[in-house]
């Protein structure tokens, strides 16, 4: 990470995660997700991935005719798959999981080819294809998520057997792809194996994974254009040719649906495709972080400033548009059409947890909460089998969750992220300690080579007293940085029962508290939950005239289930009073927000469609909204984020 000498403009004292398997979870909201993705999901998609033929496609037996035909990202699939089951492994032991990864580690490991090459697909289907198209064939998306889930299991299990695999793979790659006479000067078409060969080198200390990733990210974009060269004298189509013209992406707009319009240190908006757009961002901020590019941290910063500023939604969604999967131009954020990508969030998420590393300045933190608390843990259903792939903001009653998809990307990302949650809770420095999210739970943490155990206790983010405890075994002297987020009004805190001024120790949205603790030493911070009402800027044309409830990290929405009106006719007064109480019989246990709404009374138009004007009568509407991150759990029917506000009324 970046070292204390650092010339960053903006940077603070060196951090880094923790490990994920130092923090064990213990909270009643994240936890009990844990356990459904090791006990549900795991299993559902492992069947999944065998029913479709992605397992067996591994076997490498596929021969012409025969069905079905291995698609050229199964292999991304099961690699998210053993992430995901890595972390589960971390958290709680599971033989039925360890027998399910040690198989499929050993197909892998089978597949794998004399050089190196490992990719199902190509090497069934198109052998004397491989590197032919770099720009849709996806064989270095697949690679990196192969290589992530190898570092995953490694961490988790401290056995090689896929980290040799893919370390191999690595070293097979380094040798196509490059700057040095003969070498391919090409990149992936949808970046991803940036961020993991970062993930590879930190995990090895080999730096030519760190090099292969830093070229990676500045060929991307150079002239003459890769991405144009490798078609030349093509005789067959690419793999998504009939895909872009469908959705009518050609010459400048396919550059920017995978970012390769420009040189990464001069893009200065975020465009394109969602997904690789985050995952590029995270692979720049990482290698900003490992090797000191002050330029490459300023484009991370204008990109971040354009999303925040013009392209994000009031649940962490990005990516509005179904037709090139994510950015459609500045304030364009529809409601019932918003695609916002489970795997757009999930990459948003890995981003601002890298630029909060970079700069421990709490926007990144605050970012990281609101996408996990909405659109994140509104991803997978309650019973942890369903999952949604758009998260739309509004729905007629049409959109919900399904059990797979023929591109199946987000399960298995979400899972991964669930299941790697406690890497995401704390920062450890040389002389400091932050949390950034409050979330139950255990952790063994070093800082300045001192041990220090920390356990919170709180019922967040359904009540916001958070209980701090450390443990250690003698006096140490070092900061403890607590998060206040951006949503909070009027936080307090004490320590050992004495009372803190917040706002005399406050520096980058954090509570920075320096002293010698000791063991057994208690910090409680409360953070007021009032229901507040959120408004979008006036440029964004579907919100205005509409208002948002949020409680703590937490967006509220109307649905149908709890309110039998027709939502779009449904506003909310200035004036109307909101009550949030907590429902243990609702949806598992959640805060519901109950108030009294208007709608228009429809008996009065006696069956007209159109009439002159006349005074719209309106009568009184008891409306319950629940937060967003578990709607569409019971019956389908409409819900609704965004609700008409009737300032006047």
């Amino acid at each position: 990470m970046v070292n204390s000498s650092s010339t960053f403009p903006i940077g603070g004292p060196q951090q880094h995660a923790p490990p994920f398997s130092a923090v064990q979870l213990d909270d009643p909201f994240w936890a009990p997700r844990q356990r459904l993705v090791r006990l549900s999901t795991l299993p559902a998609m492992y069947q999944q991935c065998l029913s479709s033929g992605r397992i067996d496609a591994l076997r490498l037996a596929w021969t012409p005719g025969s069905r079905p035909v291995p698609h050229h990202f199964w292999d991304s699939d099961i690699a998210k798959w053993l992430e995901a089951s890595s972390y589960a492994l971390a958290n709680q032991p599971d033989p039925w999981v360890e027998a399910r990864m040690d198989e499929v580690i050993g197909l892998l490991q089978a597949a794998q080819q004399a050089d190196g090459y490992l990719n199902s697909y190509v090497t069934s289907v198109t052998p004397t294809g491989r590197w032919t198209d770099l720009r849709d064939g996806h064989e270095l998306y697949c690679a990196g998520h192969l290589i992530e889930a190898g570092v995953a299991h490694f961490l988790a299990t401290g056995r090689r057997a896929l980290l040799d695999v893919v370390c191999r793979y690595a070293d097979y790659i380094a040798s196509v792809f490059g700057s040095e006479l003969g070498q391919k000067r090409g990149y992936c078409g949808h970046p991803e194996i940036e961020l993991a060969l970062v993930r590879l080198f930190r995990a090895t200390g080999e730096r030519r994974y760190l090099e292969l990733s830093r070229y990676f990210v500045d060929e991307r974009g150079r002239e003459p254009y890769y991405f144009d060269q490798e078609a030349v004298g093509r005789t067959t189509p690419r793999a998504s040719d009939s895909y872009y013209r469908r959705h009518g992406l050609r010459g400048s707009e396919l550059r920017r649906y995978n970012q390769s319009h420009a040189p990464v240190r001069q893009q200065t908006q975020v465009v394109g495709h969602a997904v690789r757009a985050m995952y590029l961002y995270s692979a720049m901020a990482d290698l900003a972080g490992e090797t000191g590019d002050v330029e490459l941290l300023a484009a991370c910063q204008r990109l971040w400033s354009h999303l925040v500023a013009t392209s994000l939604y009031v649940t962490g969604g990005v990516g509005s548009s179904a037709h090139n999967e994510g950015f459609s131009g500045d304030y364009h954020l529809p409601n019932a059409d918003a695609y916002a990508e489970t795997c757009a969030a999930v990459g948003l998420v890995f981003w601002a947890q890298r630029m909060l590393q970079l700069t421990a300045d709490a926007q990144y933190a605050d970012m990281l909460e609101k996408t996990l608390y909405n659109a994140v843990a509104a991803a997978i259903s309650s019973d942890g089998k369903q999952f949604f792939y758009a998260n739309p903001l509004a729905s007629d009653g049409r959109a919900q969750r399904q059990p797979w998809f023929k591109v199946a990307c987000c399960p298995p990302n979400v899972a991964r992220l669930v299941g790697s949650l406690g890497q995401y809770v704390y920062s450890v420095g040389e002389r400091h300690l932050a949390v950034h999210l409050f979330v139950a739970g255990q952790a063994h943490l070093e800082v300045g080579g001192r041990h220090v155990g920390m356990c919170q206790t709180h019922d967040y983010p359904w009540d916001g007293h958070i209980r701090l405890d450390l443990e250690l075994a003698g006096p140490a002297e070092f900061g403890l940085w607590l998060r206040v987020p951006g949503w909070s009004r009027g936080a307090t805190l004490r320590v050992n029962g004495e009372e803190i001024r917040v706002d005399g120790h406050l520096e980058r949205g954090y509570v920075k508290l320096e002293r010698t603790w000791r063991g057994g030493d208690r910090i409680d911070f409360d953070l007021p939950m009032p229901v507040e009402r959120v408004y979008a800027n006036p440029f964004v044309a579907e919100d205005v005239g509409c208002v948002a409830l949020q409680r703590g990290p937490l967006i509220f929405c109307l649905e149908e289930a709890d309110n039998p009106v027709a939502l779009h006719q449904v506003c909310l007064p200035r004036s109307a009073a909101l009550d949030a109480q907590f429902d243990a019989d609702c949806l598992g246990g959640v805060v519901r927000v109950r108030t009294e709404g208007l709608v228009a009374d429809v008996r009065d138009w006696n069956g007209q469609l159109y009439r002159p004007a006349h005074p719209v009568r309106l009568q009184r509407q008891p409306l319950v909204a629940v937060p967003y991150a578990v709607w569409g759990n019971r019956s389908l029917g409409q819900m609704r984020v965004w609700i008409r506000d009737a300032a006047n009324a």
